[in-house]
């Protein structure tokens, strides 16, 4: 979701002791993603992770995802896709338009999780979109042992990038994506530095449509959430 669907939430929401906190995840730093944080002039907190260390703590493996966190800093949801739809799959390759029903699913499903939100806020601990503790921790799986040589890889890279040998890097990048390779936020990050907007172009959507009839993004569960979206039609060349 974009900067000002989080502007207008935080808006409502913010004399309800609610805090949007959004955190961009780019190793190019503010030279990168300054610009679009400040187009949008948001008046809530906007941070940049140079080093995905809020991803690596947090268990974000894309974006946009979202945790929620109360005012005792319990996680209270864990991180998850923050109403975003794999209808973006579905993009017509020459014009760019998305069918009529895929723009749909992508409004439902922002609703759903936006509402979510309000009333979490409004209902705190007994909203039924807050989970307790020890289901929280249960979602909380932690990092397998591939997870966390694919974090040191990832480490690595980013460090040789910015010591300005970002040829250095590349291999390690490409390690961090084949431990782990369900971290999307690795893939785009590797290719961005490779290419310059590469993270969205050939070789984002050719991983894309590798996924088959598989999730891009994981299902949320939520009430009212409506189930995966249809199957995927062409990619983007």
């Amino acid at each position: 979701m974009d900067l000002p669907v989080w502007q207008r939430l935080y808006d409502e929401l913010k004399d309800k002791n609610f805090v949007v906190i959004a955190v961009a995840l780019d190793t190019g730093g503010a030279q990168a993603a300054g610009e679009w944080i400040r187009k949008a002039e948001p008046t809530y907190p906007c941070l940049i992770d140079e080093r995905h260390v809020v991803a690596e703590l947090y268990d974000i493996v894309n974006v946009p995802m979202g945790v929620w966190i109360d005012e005792s800093g319990r996680i209270v949801r864990p991180a998850e896709p923050s109403g975003a739809s794999d209808a973006f799959r579905r993009m017509d390759p020459k014009t760019l338009r998305l069918p009529d029903d895929a723009v749909e699913d992508i409004r439902t499903r922002r609703r759903v999780y936006l509402d979510a939100l309000r009333d979490w806020a409004e209902k705190g601990a007994s909203s039924a979109h807050a989970f307790a503790p020890e289901e929280a921790r249960r979602r909380m799986t932690g990092p397998t042992e591939e997870d966390a040589l694919a974090a040191a890889n990832f480490r690595l890279a980013e460090h040789l990038h910015r010591q300005g040998r970002t040829a250095d890097a590349l291999p390690y990048f490409e390690e961090a994506m084949r431990l782990r390779p369900e971290s999307w936020a690795y893939k785009r990050q590797g290719w961005a530095l490779e290419t310059p907007g590469g993270s969205g172009g050939p070789k984002f959507w050719a991983a894309v449509q590798a996924l088959g009839d598989r999730p891009y993004y994981p299902p949320v569960e939520m009430e009212g959430m409506p189930g995966q979206a249809s199957p995927p039609g062409p990619r983007l060349n």
